[in-house]
């Protein structure tokens, strides 16, 4: 008898600043009628301070955002309801504490090269990210591995593509 598919009860559109998150996270929702949350709105004002100053987070800072993430999913998935959100989730530690255990968390990656990413930052206004932290995001990823069954989607297409891909990974 062949295994029944379920869909993920969460999605986390993963990867570094710039590629993507956000568009396409809101994108997905919108294509599966989920909730959206963007990871940046559970950062402290601490957190947004320090990037905007140019200064890149530590893991002492990323603990308190990642489990104000991860009891967001917990609350979707507790009460019956699918959620995505866009979180950088840039080391497995992250990723797994995001995903407690739960293998309907599934991770969507954006994959893309530096040069692609960076050109994508400089067009960016308004944001607290600055482009000059790009190489301390890429020096802290630790991309998905095989065994984290992510659904891995390169960034070099424009955004209705990457959701094409994604879905077509998903559903």
């Amino acid at each position: 008898m062949p295994p029944t598919f379920r869909l993920p009860t969460a999605l986390i559109v993963m990867g570094v600043s710039g590629s993507g998150k956000s568009t396409v996270g809101e994108d997905l929702g919108r294509e599966l009628g989920w909730p959206f949350r963007d990871g940046d709105s559970f950062h402290s004002r601490q957190n947004v301070a320090k990037m905007h100053a140019g200064i890149p987070l530590t893991d002492a800072d990323r603990w308190p955002w990642l489990a104000a993430i991860a009891a967001w999913i917990a609350q979707q998935r507790g009460r019956g309801e699918h959620a995505i959100i866009a979180c950088s989730a840039l080391k497995r530690a992250y990723r797994d504490a995001l995903r407690d255990g739960h293998e309907d968390v599934r991770f969507v990656y954006l994959e893309g090269t530096s040069q692609l990413i960076a050109s994508r930052l400089a067009l960016r206004k308004d944001h607290f990210m600055p482009p000059a932290l790009l190489a301390s995001q890429f020096a802290a990823l630790e991309p998905p591995g095989a065994d984290e069954a992510p659904i891995t989607v390169s960034i070099d297409q424009e955004p209705e593509g990457i959701v094409a891909s994604a879905l077509k990974q998903i559903v």
